[in-house]
């Protein structure tokens, strides 16, 4: 009997022969996709609609050429995947849980607007309609109720934030057992103007939503201040749990830094590693924290993301059938970075002659050196994730076949088992509407670009 092949394995053999530079990063019910021209993001609306929206991609290479030198792209790309992923973030908080965060009040705005709304809810003359369509009583998720000419012009009057009592996280969304990191992502973020697409029945864009009229405008989870703490907080915290811990748990262990420099590092490093293994599978198997389903969710919007690249890869059309056939695994993943930058700290932190410095200044024993170690541990990190990037992504992502990118990659295929779930259709229905965003955007920039270059060929001819 044929024995079946990992995710892993998969992977590498499966590799599509149509290298995209297209990436991503998995959101809270949602995905975000990014190509050269612009990035998109598709939500699953508390309604089961799938919400959509783009925005540009304004590079700043023609001004700021040096930003897109070896070494220093990989600095910026770090720093525009972190202000493009919490932008992401922020507008799929917005549509994720517009329900529950309405309430009571949103069923208080709907039996305002509908005096008949009790007794249609309860007709069993009912009817699914599609999001944004109005005549219903309730959400668009709602149902529509056939009680005569006057009762559907008081129903004309609801909203889009209405909500239904009877909705189900379990039922609508799936199981609840079930991040690509958007590297080289620009942060300037011009909307783009929304054209009209032929998308799925449920599909709702931003054009489309905008034109909804709305008695409450929804207030964001998040708002830029709320963004701001939120990145500084996160940047606090991963400082601690990945450098001053390990590094104050190995002086313990070790001793003092110079004493033995290279066991010093190497034991840093190992923790650091460690810790952040412990940290992305303790967020995976902590789904009884309130919340923590949804990170769950999000590992599979992760697989989600892979997969449609996947299929995208192999020339297939992007539909749910084809793309869950793929692995979730895929060797261009932004995992592979992060445990990069780990590995490569170990080498940099230890060529660099910390100890001549501690020796010139007299650095004393204790806190004073341990200090010193870890602020050139974060002075050094743009370096480290300059020689990262130009790894994992220049050179491994452009030789896929090289037998020696499997060894570099494996440590980051193996952390995608964790920051990985197998996605169910809804999660990769999310994803192809955000890839396909991204596709029809470069389609139409390269026959924009085709058609410049045939006008500029019949004058010279001429």
């Amino acid at each position: 009997m044929t024995r079946e092949k990992s995710d892993l394995s998969r992977a590498f053999s499966e590799d599509g022969a149509r290298k995209t530079h297209v990436g991503g990063q998995a959101l809270l019910e949602g995905i975000m996709m990014r190509g050269k021209y612009n990035w998109s993001v598709a939500v699953r609306e508390p309604s089961g609609a799938v919400y959509t929206e783009e925005h540009d991609l304004a590079s700043g290479k023609e001004k700021n050429g040096w930003l897109y030198w070896p070494l220093v792209r990989g600095c910026r790309a770090l720093v525009e995947s972190l202000v493009l992923g919490f932008k992401a973030l922020e507008i799929a908080t917005l549509h994720a849980y517009e329900e529950e965060d309405e309430g009571e009040e949103g069923s208080s705005i709907r039996t305002a607007a509908c005096p008949q709304a009790t007794s249609c809810s309860d007709s069993p003359a009912r009817a699914e309609v599609p999001k944004g369509t109005s005549g219903s009583c309730g959400t668009a998720r709602e149902v529509a109720c056939v009680q005569g000419t006057e009762h559907e012009v008081a129903c004309e009057q609801h909203t889009r934030q209405e909500f239904d009592p009877d909705f189900s996280w379990k039922d609508d969304f799936g199981r609840p057992d079930t991040m690509i990191d958007a590297l080289g992502a620009q942060s300037s973020l011009e909307v783009v103007g929304e054209t009209e697409r032929d998308a799925p029945e449920l599909i709702a864009n931003s054009k489309d939503a905008n034109s909804i009229p709305s008695a409450k405008e929804p207030e964001p989870e998040f708002g830029k201040k709320e963004m701001i703490i939120s990145m500084v907080g996160g940047l606090v915290l991963g400082i601690v749990l990945f450098i001053v811990a390990p590094a104050f748990v190995t002086n313990l262990i070790v001793g003092e830094y110079d004493s033995n420099t290279l066991l010093w590092n190497i034991v840093d490093g190992v923790l650091r590693v460690a810790v952040f293994v412990f940290y992305i599978w303790l967020i995976g198997r902590m789904s009884e924290i309130k919340r923590m389903s949804e990170i769950k969710r999000m590992f599979g919007y992760h697989g989600a993301e892979h997969k449609t690249i996947h299929c995208y890869e192999h020339g297939l059309p992007l539909t749910p059938e084809n793309a869950r056939s793929f692995p979730r695994l895929h060797v261009r993943c932004g995992t592979a970075f992060l445990i990069m930058v780990m590995i490569i700290a170990i080498f940099v932190y230890t060529v660099v002659p910390l100890n001549a410095l501690i020796a010139a200044w007299g650095v004393p024993d204790g806190a004073p050196k341990l200090a010193l170690v870890i602020l050139s541990r974060i002075v050094l990190m743009p370096v480290i994730a300059g020689v990262s990037y130009e790894i994992t992504v220049r050179w491994a992502g452009s030789h896929p076949d090289n037998p020696l990118v499997r060894v570099v990659l494996w440590p980051g295929m193996q952390m995608q088992y964790l920051t990985t779930n197998e996605p169910d259709d809804g999660m990769l229905e999310c994803a192809i509407a955000a890839m396909k965003l991204v596709l029809e955007r470069e389609e139409a920039e390269a026959a924009r670009a085709a058609q410049t270059e045939q006008t500029t060929q019949a004058v010279q001819t001429a």
